[in-house]
C-alpha cells in the first residue's frame, strides 16, 4: 500500500481532506459515485441476461434452450473464476472495470442490431452468453473488491454492506425493467438499453477521482497464488460452508428466468405482459430486502441459514398458488428472501477475508453462487420440461430447504467442535 495515502481508520482521521474515523461511506464522493456504477452495472447486465433468455425462447419455443442459455451465461465463470482472483489482486481493478464495461457493451449492442434486423440466430445469442460470462467473471470480482479501495477502512464494513444490497437489488430490477422493455418494445430495445447502461458506467467510473483511493498492496507475484485462495477458503470451514450453501440456493432456488417465462407462457398464459411483471413484483420485494438488509447489517450465521430455507420455502408455496394474483403476492416475499440471504452471505464472506486475498476469495466465491446458477437453469430447465414448471419449482424449492438444514447442521457441528477445542 502506498506510503504517500491514508491506510487505516486511524490516520484517515488525522488526514485534513479525509473523512472521520467513523463516517457513513456515502459521505465519500467516489463512493457515491460507485452506488451509481453498482446499481446501473447491476441492473444493465440481469437486463441483457433476461432478454438473451427470452430472446431463446422465442427463437427455439423449448424451456430446455433457455435452461443451455442460462448455463452458458454462468458455467464459464467456474473455469474463469479462479483465474480472474489473480488478476484482480495484482492489476488496477479501476482499469479492469473499464475494459469489462467496453466488452459489455459491444456485446450488448451486437445484440441488439442482430435482433432488430431480423438476422439473430439461437447459436448468435449462446456465442455472446459464453463472452458475457468470461466477461463477468472478471468484472465481478473486481467490483466487490473495489470497494474497499473507494472508501479505505474507516467505513468498509457499511459499505460492503449497502454495496452488496445494491448489487443484489440491481441483480432483481434488471429482469423486472427488461421484461416491461420487451413486452412494450421489444427484446432488441432490452439489448440497446444496456448498452447504452454500459457508456454511461464507463463515464461515472472515469469520473471517480483516483487521488481518493486508497488500494490496496498486491500479493507478491509467485507460482500458486490461485491454489493460496483454495487454502485459505479450506482452513476455514464457516467460511467455506457460508460459500457453498449460496452455490446451492443459486443451483436450486435463482432459476427465475426459466420459471418466470414458462410461467407466463404455460400456466397463466399472459405472455411478454405477465412476464414483465412478474419480474417487476419481483423487483419490488428485492428492493423491500435490500432495505431490510441494509438496516440489519449483518444476520449472522443463524440468520443466513434461516433467510436461504424461507428462501426456498416461498418459492415451494409459490408453485403451489391457485391463481395469478396470489403467485405474484408470493413473488414479492420471494424477492424479500432472495436480497436477504444473498446481501447477508455477501456480506459475510468479504468481512471474513482477508484484504490480501479477497479477489481471490470473491473469485471463488462468484462462481460458486453464479455457477450454481447455470446448473440451476439446466435442471429447471429439464424439471418444467418433464414434469411441469409447478413440480419444477416445488422440486427446488424443497432442495432448497434441505440444503439450508444440513448446511445449518453441519455450522452448528463446527462451531461445537470450535468451541471444545478453545
Amino acid at each position: 500500500m502506498s506510503s504517500e495515502r491514508p491506510q487505516s481508520a486511524e490516520s484517515l482521521q488525522a488526514a485534513t481532506d479525509r473523512p472521520p474515523r467513523w463516517y457513513h461511506p456515502l459521505a465519500q464522493r467516489n463512493y457515491r459515485l460507485f452506488v451509481a456504477i453498482q446499481l446501473a452495472g447491476s441492473t444493465g447486465i440481469w437486463m441483457q441476461r433476461l432478454a438473451q433468455d427470452w430472446l431463446v425462447l422465442q427463437l427455439t419455443g423449448s424451456p430446455g434452450a433457455v435452461g443451455v442459455a442460462v448455463a452458458l451465461q454462468f458455467l464459464p465463470m467456474l473455469v474463469v473464476g479462479p483465474l480472474s482472483g489473480i488478476l484482480v489482486d495484482l492489476y488496477p481493478k479501476r482499469r479492469i472495470l473499464l475494459v469489462c464495461q467496453a466488452i459489455t457493451a459491444l456485446l450488448a449492442l451486437t445484440l441488439a442490431v442482430l435482433d432488430a434486423g431480423g438476422g439473430i440466430s439461437v447459436w448468435a445469442v449462446y456465442a455472446c452468453c459464453v463472452a458475457l460470462g468470461i466477461t463477468s467473471a472478471v468484472d465481478g470480482p473486481a467490483r466487490q473488491v473495489f470497494v474497499n479501495e473507494v472508501v479505505g477502512d474507516a467505513a468498509l464494513r457499511p459499505a460492503i454492506g449497502l454495496n452488496s444490497a445494491i448489487g443484489q437489488l440491481g441483480a432483481m430490477l434488471g429482469p423486472a425493467l427488461g421484461g416491461l422493455l420487451i413486452a412494450r418494445i421489444g427484446s432488441a430495445a432490452a439489448f440497446a438499453a444496456n448498452a447504452l447502461v454500459c457508456l454511461a458506467v464507463l463515464g461515472l467510473i472515469a469520473a471517480i477521482r483516483t487521488s481518493r483511493l486508497y488500494p490496496s498492496a498486491p500479493p507478491l507475484r509467485g507460482r500458486g497464488q490461485v491454489l493460496a485462495g483454495f487454502r485459505y477458503v479450506r482452513h476455514r470451514p464457516s467460511l467455506l460452508l457460508v460459500m457453498l450453501l449460496a452455490g446451492l440456493l443459486g443451483a436450486f432456488g435463482m432459476n427465475g428466468p426459466v420459471v418466470l417465462a414458462a410461467f407466463a407462457e404455460d400456466v397463466w398464459h399472459s405472455g411478454a405482459a405477465g412476464f414483465g411483471m412478474f419480474n417487476t413484483f419481483s423487483a419490488l420485494g428485492a428492493l423491500a430486502g435490500a432495505l431490510l438488509a441494509a438496516r440489519l447489517r449483518t444476520l449472522g450465521r443463524k440468520g443466513i441459514v434461516a433467510s436461504a430455507g424461507l428462501f426456498g420455502l416461498t418459492q415451494l408455496i409459490a408453485a403451489l398458488m391457485p391463481t395469478q394474483e396470489l403467485f405474484v403476492a408470493m413473488l414479492v416475499l420471494v424477492g424479500v428472501m432472495t436480497l436477504l440471504f444473498l446481501t447477508s452471505a455477501a456480506t459475510t464472506v468479504q468481512l471474513e477475508a482477508g484484504a490480501e486475498v479477497r479477489g481471490r476469495v470473491l473469485a471463488l466465491y462468484l462462481p460458486l453462487l453464479l455457477g450454481g446458477h447455470a446448473l440451476g437453469g439446466l435442471l429447471a430447465g429439464w424439471l418444467t420440461e418433464e414434469f411441469g414448471v409447478r413440480t419444477g419449482l416445488v422440486v427446488t424449492g424443497a432442495l432448497g430447504m434441505l440444503s439450508a438444514a444440513v448446511i445449518g447442521l453441519l455450522l452448528w457441528l463446527n462451531a461445537r467442535r470450535r468451541t471444545a477445542a478453545s
